[in-house]
């Protein structure tokens, strides 16, 4: 279990409570590390992601299981947080567009893209978690900060 009390844990907590972006880093079959913003909500320690069937972060998370996940940082660089942690599906997950939590922070996120809730969850259709086992923060107010569980 990952420790938010200090510093930079208490802001990753803010963070995962107010951010609606998180960039994830797979790592494709020829190695090379690929980024990708998505949705996400955080929910029994860990980030639950829907992506649709045909995406190739799928076949990266099959052969390199271990991702990073990060916020963007403020335009000075500061206000970094790191995760490092294990990618599974969750076939068990409910749905996007029934998913209380997900659809609370995304509804208008959907409305936006021109999709209905029912359409986003059709295609959007598949559920993993990123469970961290580490993480880091950079520049929170002059503090820098390692949390290694690894």
């Amino acid at each position: 279990m990952l420790d938010f009390t200090t510093k930079a844990g208490g802001r990753a907590v803010e963070r995962l409570r107010d951010e609606h972006v998180i960039w994830v880093i797979s790592v494709s079959s020829a190695g090379v590390p690929v980024p990708n913003p998505l949705w996400f909500v955080w929910e029994n320690d860990s980030f639950l992601c829907y992506t649709q069937p045909k995406a190739l972060r799928l076949k990266h998370f099959s052969t390199h299981p271990q991702v990073s996940l990060h916020f963007n940082a403020d335009a000075e660089g500061n206000d970094v947080i790191v995760f490092y942690g294990d990618v599974a599906l969750d076939p068990g997950a409910p749905p996007a567009h029934m998913h209380a939590g997900y659809l609370k922070k995304y509804k208008e996120g959907i409305r936006q893209l021109g999709m209905m809730p029912e359409m986003y969850g059709k295609l959007y259709s598949v559920a993993f978690r990123v469970t961290p086992r580490s993480f880091r923060g950079s520049n929170i107010g002059g503090i820098d900060e390692i949390h290694d569980n690894y």
